[in-house]
């Protein structure tokens, strides 16, 4: 029995270090494919679409509050990555690592579960997850530039309003793709495989082309979306909207497509306005469906049972599990 206890001992700071590593290193991992694509702004350098705080936020919810050593670690590996250690290293690691932590916290308290499958999940991750708590990170940030003579006052509030935008895509492209992922056990349907089959090939097809063409075509990525929604739910309308957000941000940073001609301001306006639309669409709409559907299964469930009682009522049963009624007492 002592031998027992002492490998339980012995096994739980190895798990703790191995998720921490875990988490640190899938974060550096995003943060390294975030910076692929940059965007300057008031002469600061931002990222559109920031992955690791949809990882962080991600893991917070699937492993509990002790990943954040790991986000910690991930983002000061990232951060020493593209500046020289200093002062202010130490600033943007704490609101990295803060803001998904606070998103997580804020989460839990409004009873907020993993897989999505209520409207009030979906609005909670928006609103809590994405808007709210990343607000922290991009004030410690922002001001932190300021502070530190990287950025003139002026322009505070143009380089907090894209590292905001850009920390909230990534939880709300990155984390609801990783938690379906994570919560995936069932088998798929390969009856509607040739619909998913068909909508991808559209999707690779057109995507690019409206994101490359200068007539303005991106309008044309909502109907795929809602098909994904209607057909396929939260994986099939957020993996077309991850996708197309990539393909949006690498037109955007590129300077072509519906962006050419355009300034950095007017690019990270386009841009972020576009990102923030299609991903509000995409996973509340998958929300609302998914709500929708597990409401209509449970009104077909209890018509079952309904119907079942009232067989074995007509036959003169008594239903299975149900004690018979008790015979009043003659007078």
């Amino acid at each position: 029995m002592a031998a027992v206890v002492d490998t339980q001992q012995l096994r739980r700071p190895v798990v703790f270090a191995v998720q921490t590593l875990t988490v640190a290193a899938c974060y550096f991992a995003a943060g390294r494919l975030g910076l692929v694509r940059q965007l300057t702004v008031e002469g600061a350098v931002v990222t559109p679409i920031w992955p690791p705080t949809g990882v962080a936020v991600a893991c917070l919810l699937l492993y509990g509050l002790r990943s954040w050593l790991g986000i910690a670690i991930g983002a000061l590996l990232v951060v020493w990555s593209i500046i020289t250690p200093g002062p202010s290293v130490i600033g943007t690691v704490v609101g990295n690592t803060l803001a998904p932590v606070c998103a997580c916290l804020m989460l839990r308290r409004v009873g907020f579960r993993i897989n999505l499958a209520r409207l009030r999940d979906g609005v909670a991750l928006v609103f809590l997850g994405a808007l709210g708590a990343m607000l922290i990170s991009a004030t410690i940030g922002a001001g932190l530039l300021v502070l530190t003579g990287k950025l003139d006052p002026g322009g505070f509030w143009a380089v907090w309003l894209a590292w905001w935008v850009g920390d909230a895509m990534g939880v709300l492209l990155v984390t609801p793709v990783l938690l379906l992922a994570f919560g995936v056990r069932a088998r798929p349907d390969l009856g509607r495989w040739r619909e998913a089959l068909g909508l991808t090939l559209i999707v690779c097809v057109l995507v690019p082309v409206a994101t490359r063409s200068t007539l303005s075509l991106l309008f044309l990525i909502y109907p795929l979306l809602i098909w994904a929604a209607l057909r396929f739910q939260l994986v099939g309308s957020m993996l077309c909207a991850l996708f197309a957000s990539v393909m949006t941000t690498d037109a955007a940073t590129g300077g072509s497509g519906p962006f050419v001609h355009l300034t950095s301001v007017e690019v990270m306006i386009k841009l972020q306005a576009f990102n923030g639309t299609m991903a509000l669409t995409a996973l509340l709409l998958s929300a609302l469906i998914a709500e929708q559907r597990n409401t209509r299964r449970s009104v077909e469930h209890a018509c079952e049972e309904l119907m079942e009682v009232l067989d074995h009522l007509t036959a003169g049963e008594t239903p299975q599990g149900r004690p018979p009624p008790a015979r009043r007492p003659r007078t």
